[in-house]
């Protein structure tokens, strides 16, 4: 059984708790949310991480994403969020995790808060989640941003990433890695 803590559209804890179940997030109360963290993967070399999602998933199944991410659980902070779902999908810490964008989405009852993780790892140490991911690969910036272009993508995860694919076309290849290295 999974608990949310549900927040009002400031982003603050209303003391009320949400139990999850099967696409029941749509009947959340209105002005209520619950938090979400997506986080897009790059590797210190500047590549990405893409998975498919779990055909089983109530939301986009057997889609190829450009994130690892859910649900916060009750109590949890953002990042400590972000930092869980991205090991338990993935089996990757970051060793850099920067936010990217916080968000809120009324047909989900969603408080989203999107981080880029940077990983130092072996590219075949991924692990994936059952019920969550059932493929990954790696692509560089011009397959993630072929990806991101493609009608293959989920828009939404797109918009909340939008100032970092703008950032990524901007300055071409490499965007990170001068950063990753410091």
């Amino acid at each position: 059984m999974e608990i949310w803590d549900l927040y009002d559209k400031e982003g603050k804890r209303t003391g009320e708790t949400w139990e999850r179940g099967f696409g029941n997030y749509k009947q959340i109360p209105e002005g209520r949310y619950h938090m979400v963290v997506d986080i897009l993967v790059q590797h210190v070399d500047g590549t990405f991480l893409l998975t498919k999602r779990d055909m089983s998933k109530d939301v986009y199944p057997g889609y190829w994403e450009a994130s690892a991410g859910g649900s916060a659980i009750s109590g949890e902070e953002p990042v400590e969020a972000a930092e869980r779902e991205l090991f338990e999908e993935t089996g990757l810490k970051a060793i850099k995790m920067e936010l990217v964008s916080h968000i809120f989405r009324n047909p989900s009852y969603s408080m989203f808060y999107s981080f880029l993780a940077i990983v130092d790892a072996d590219k075949d140490s991924v692990i994936l989640q059952e019920g969550e991911t059932v493929d990954y690969k790696w692509v560089d910036e011009r397959g993630f941003l072929e990806y991101v272009e493609s009608d293959l993508a989920i828009k939404s995860h797109n918009d909340r990433y939008k100032e970092l694919i703008e950032r990524i076309k901007a300055r071409g290849p490499g965007l990170y890695q001068e950063e990753v290295a410091e």
